[in-house]
């Protein structure tokens, strides 16, 4: 048991990115891998040729059991799902090369309105470039099937999550300088760091989910409906992102996700009253 406990545990970071890219929950992840493990453990595990394979489906499945599940709730109950980001306040070396392997808060957005199946075929073969057969063993779909639910989850990203581009440096400068003329109420220098296709969006806590998109109709949302994390705010890595967090890391009033893409700010998530990872 000892050596199988080490073989697993060479695995489990891998086994961790792939739960959370799918639940968007560290909390979630984490369970979705001790089950695995639990599984693993009640196997004949000397029949399993290919340990890191074997793991990663075990946890696709447990993950997609969760995913059917969360939909079924949030049919029956008001209110959306959130993501709950990753916050560190500390942008060190170390947490800033979280940013080469982070999935953005934006994209964790527009995974969960995916279907389960989507979801699934996405992160896994976009993510993990898991094959279409195997994938395919999973939902009990052909591979053909599962093609097709990958473009279409690729077709929705794409236009809903940009990629992320600029070094830790350069989205810091932005999103230091969104800041600023947030609280300046500058609204021609705020317009002039959005995105012709930014989306702000606002979920959690008490306040009505709120959407804005295009430059002008973001500025003028924050400028008129105010943006509190502005000026209570502190410099947060969010999911491997410069970010703001407001209030105490432990029990945090909002987390702010920001997305760069094409030189310009792309997305601002903000997420009320969230539950956070480290």
């Amino acid at each position: 048991m000892d050596e199988l406990a080490e073989q697993f545990e060479r695995h489990r970071e891998h086994l961790n990115r792939v739960a959370y890219r799918m639940l968007g929950s560290t909390g979630e992840a984490e369970d979705a891998v001790q089950e695995s493990w639990l599984r693993l453990s009640r196997s004949d595990a000397d029949a399993v040729s290919n340990l890191g394979g074997w793991l990663t489906t075990v946890v696709a499945r447990v993950c997609l059991d969760l995913l059917r599940a969360r939909r079924a709730r949030r049919e029956q109950a008001a209110g959306a799902w959130l993501p709950e980001p990753v916050v560190s306040v500390d942008e060190g070396p170390e947490e800033q090369a979280l940013l080469a392997d982070s999935v953005g808060v934006a994209l964790l957005v527009v995974l969960e309105t995916l279907t389960p199946a989507e979801r699934l075929a996405f992160v896994l073969h976009d993510m993990f470039a898991v094959p279409f057969s195997e994938i395919g063993e999973i939902l009990g779909r052909s591979p053909d099937a599962v093609r097709q639910l990958a473009s279409r989850a690729r077709r929705r990203v794409r236009s809903g999550a940009p990629i992320p581009d600029a070094t830790v440096a350069r989205q810091r400068e932005l999103v230091d300088a969104f800041l600023a003329a947030s609280r300046a109420g500058d609204f021609d220098a705020l317009v002039a760091l959005l995105d012709p296709d930014v989306v702000f969006r606002v979920r959690g806590g008490r306040a009505h989910p709120a959407t804005a998109r295009g430059p002008e109709a973001v500025a003028r949302t924050i400028l008129t409906r105010g943006a509190p994390f502005a000026r209570l705010g502190r410099p947060a890595l969010v999911n491997g992102a410069p970010g703001v967090l407001v209030g105490p890391l432990e029990a945090p009033i909002s987390v702010v996700a920001f997305t760069v893409a094409r030189g310009r700010i792309a997305s601002v998530d903000v997420i009320a009253s969230p539950t956070i990872g480290h």
